[in-house]
């Protein structure tokens, strides 16, 4: 009996599944793996490319490494607690008395406005309320609150009102923690509907602060907020990956390590 040829998606499919096996696959390889042309096996891996399934590098493809489903916000506070402590401190440092800072939802941003509550003379706006709770009794913050829709597993407030109100306020630095960066897929999360809300909290500051564990570097969520360009800083723990921070400091990013 014959053997019906495989068609275009179904070969991409497998491989998509040859490549994550392998992590790292030439054209060569994948020539001799699917009996295919050259021609045939980088239409496969710019097809690839377009989805945001793999990497292409020269000669070949890297496996991209998807971040796992984000979990709630209360339960996501035990995960690498002593490495967001250290980068809340190491952020919380870099902000001068005086300043307009925008921090947004998140266990991270919660352990910068944690650091925060000595200060005087800021002015901390937030969508978070976790970050409202922990700032509303310190006598030197003069603290902005954003109306919104609340995503009750981020206890965050999102969407055209919050929208609204950023298009109003200015802050000198937004201090914003992400679900994934990669250097090519730059700056992505897991939620599709705070996309929108994200973005405006990016356009709303002078500069851009990520702070981001070393679990986050590398990676890649379901939903794009912006390339890598939109961050000036990134604070991140000591475990990120050489390479990668390295990278990010070719492209003018500023790194701190905690």
């Amino acid at each position: 009996m014959s053997t019906r040829p495989l068609s275009n998606v179904e070969r991409q499919q497998q491989v998509l599944r040859y490549i994550e096996e392998r992590q790292r696959v030439t054209v060569a390889g994948l020539c001799a793996r699917f009996a295919v042309s050259e021609a045939t096996a980088r239409r496969d891996l710019e097809a690839l490319e377009a989805l945001g399934a793999i990497r292409r590098v020269h000669g070949g493809a890297l496996a991209v490494r998807h971040a796992p489903p984000e979990l709630p916000a209360l339960e996501r506070a035990r995960e690498q607690a002593e490495e967001k402590e250290r980068i809340g401190a190491a952020a919380a440092a870099l902000v001068r008395d005086g300043e307009t800072v925008f921090l947004s939802s998140g266990t991270t941003t919660l352990a910068v406005a944690r650091r925060l509550r000595e200060r005087s003379g800021l002015t901390v706006i937030t969508n978070s309320l976790p970050v409202l709770n922990e700032l509303a009794s310190a006598p030197g913050v003069t603290l902005i609150g954003l109306g919104g829709m609340l995503r009750r597993s981020e206890m965050s407030l999102i969407g055209h009102v919050t929208e609204l109100a950023l298009a109003e306020l200015r802050a000198d630095t937004v201090i914003i923690g992400i679900r994934a960066i990669d250097i090519e897929q730059g700056l992505t999360n897991d939620y599709l509907p705070e996309t929108m809300t994200d973005r405006a909290i990016l356009r709303s500051g002078r500069t851009v602060m990520v702070v981001a564990d070393h679990t986050k570097c590398g990676r890649v969520a379901p939903a794009f907020v912006a390339p890598i360009g939109a961050m000036h800083t990134l604070v991140t723990d000591a475990a990120a990956p050489r390479a990668f921070t390295a990278a990010l400091e070719e492209r003018g990013v500023r790194v701190v390590l905690a």
